[in-house]
C-alpha cells in the first residue's frame, strides 16, 4: 500500500494505491500514518476526442497511454463492433450494434492487457454531394447523404441504434454543399431527442460561427479558416467545446487555429485534446506534436490534463498511468505496474 496523489479529471486529490489479487486499485482517502508515498502521480488513461479507427491499425491503441477514444466518422456497424472495449464483461455476440453476427474475432483483437473505451459518432451526415462523400479515404458505409428531414431522421435513428455517443455533421463549405439552417436545426433536434449532441466539422468562412449558432455543441476542429472576432470567441466559449486537432495543420491554417484556440481558452472555453487520428501519418497513441501545439496556445499543465480528459483512475477497469517524479508532462506518462509499489 502506498499513499498517492492522483488527478480526478479536474484537480489533484489524495488516495491510496494497493495491489489486490494481482490488480492495482486506487481509492480515495488519507493513507494510514507511516505509509510510504508513491514517487510520482497517478492519472487514468487519456482521451483522444477525434479519431478514425478504420484509417489506422486500431490494435496498437492497447499499447498506448490512451484509455478512451472518440471515433468521428466510420461505418457504424464496423465501429460498433470495435467498441467492444472490455472483453472481460462481454461474450461473443454482445456489445453495441444492430447486428447479431458473432464478434469473436473482434473480441480477440481487443483482448489485451488494458482495454480502450471506444465511443463513436458512426457515419458522417452530409448533404447530397457534400464532404466527404467524394473522398477516396472515406470507408465504405461511412457517409450518409441527407436530402431532407425524413432522410435525416432515418440516419440519426440508425446511428443511435448502433450505439453512437454523438452525431457527426459535415459542414465543409470549402469542399462542397452544406446544410441550410433549417435542415441543420432539424438534425440537432433529432439528435437531442435521442440524448445525443451534434459534433460538426466546420470549414469555410463563417461556418464555425453558423454551426454553433444552430446548436452544434462541439467543433471537430478548432476553427482554422479565419480568425474569429472577440465577440465570436466569447459566444463560442459560452456554447460549444472545441477539439484541438492543431497538429494536422501547417502554415497559415496553423497560425489561425493557434490564435483562435489561445483566445478561446483565455475566454474560458473548453478545449479538448484530439488529433484527427488517421488523417495522414498520425501516431496511434498520444501525439506529442498536438500537446506541444496546445502548450503554444497557452494551456498550462492543469489545463492540458483537463483537455486530455483522463479516465477516472478509481475505476477498476481503467488503465492507470504514472507521471514520474514531480512532472505533469503527459508525454512522460507510462503504465503503472506492480513493480512501482515495491519499497
Amino acid at each position: 500500500m502506498f499513499a498517492a496523489t492522483f488527478f480526478d479529471g479536474e484537480g489533484w486529490r489524495e488516495g491510496v494505491i494497493d495491489l489486490v489479487d494481482g490488480r492495482l486499485l486506487l481509492r480515495d482517502g488519507p493513507a494510514p500514518a507511516d505509509t510510504p508515498r508513491l514517487d510520482g502521480a497517478i492519472v487514468g488513461g487519456f482521451t483522444d476526442h477525434h479519431v478514425h479507427l478504420q484509417l489506422v491499425d486500431h490494435t496498437r491503441l492497447t499499447s498506448s497511454t490512451l484509455g478512451r477514444v472518440v471515433d468521428l466518422g466510420a461505418n457504424p456497424e464496423v465501429v460498433a463492433q470495435l467498441a467492444v472495449h472490455n472483453s472481460s464483461k462481454n461474450s461473443p455476440g454482445a456489445g453495441s450494434g444492430t447486428t447479431s453476427t458473432p464478434r469473436t474475432s473482434v473480441l480477440e483483437e481487443l483482448r489485451t492487457p488494458h482495454p480502450v473505451r471506444i465511443d463513436f459518432a458512426g457515419a458522417f451526415l452530409t448533404p447530397v454531394g457534400g464532404y466527404p462523400s467524394d473522398r477516396d479515404w472515406a470507408p465504405d458505409g461511412s457517409v450518409r447523404e441527407i436530402a431532407d428531414a425524413a432522410s435525416a431522421a432515418r440516419a440519426v435513428a440508425e446511428m443511435a441504434d448502433a450505439g453512437a455517443s454523438c452525431i457527426k455533421v459535415a459542414s465543409n463549405r470549402s469542399a462542397g454543399p452544406v446544410f441550410d439552417d433549417a435542415l441543420f436545426r432539424v438534425i440537432v433536434e433529432l439528435a437531442a431527442a435521442s440524448d445525443l449532441d451534434v459534433t460538426a466539422h466546420a470549414e469555410g468562412r463563417g461556418e464555425a460561427q453558423r454551426v454553433a449558432r444552430l446548436g452544434a455543441r462541439r467543433l471537430a476542429h478548432a476553427p482554422f479558416t479565419e480568425r474569429l472576432s472577440d465577440d465570436e470567441i466569447a459566444a463560442q466559449a459560452a456554447s460549444a467545446s472545441w477539439i484541438s486537432t492543431l497538429a494536422i495543420h501547417s502554415g497559415a491554417d496553423l497560425t489561425i487555429a493557434l490564435h483562435n484556440v489561445r483566445r478561446f481558452h483565455a475566454a474560458g472555453g473548453t478545449v479538448l485534446y484530439g488529433t484527427d487520428m488517421g488523417n495522414g501519418p498520425t501516431p496511434v497513441g498520444v501525439n506529442g506534436a498536438e500537446l506541444r501545439a496546445l502548450r503554444d496556445a497557452g494551456l498550462d499543465d492543469a489545463a492540458l490534463l483537463r483537455a486530455l480528459a483522463p479516465c477516472d483512475p478509481r475505476d477498476p477497469s481503467t488503465l492507470l498511468l504514472l507521471l514520474p517524479g514531480a512532472t505533469a508532462d503527459p508525454l512522460l506518462a507510462r503504465p503503472l505496474t506492480p513493480a512501482d509499489l515495491k519499497v
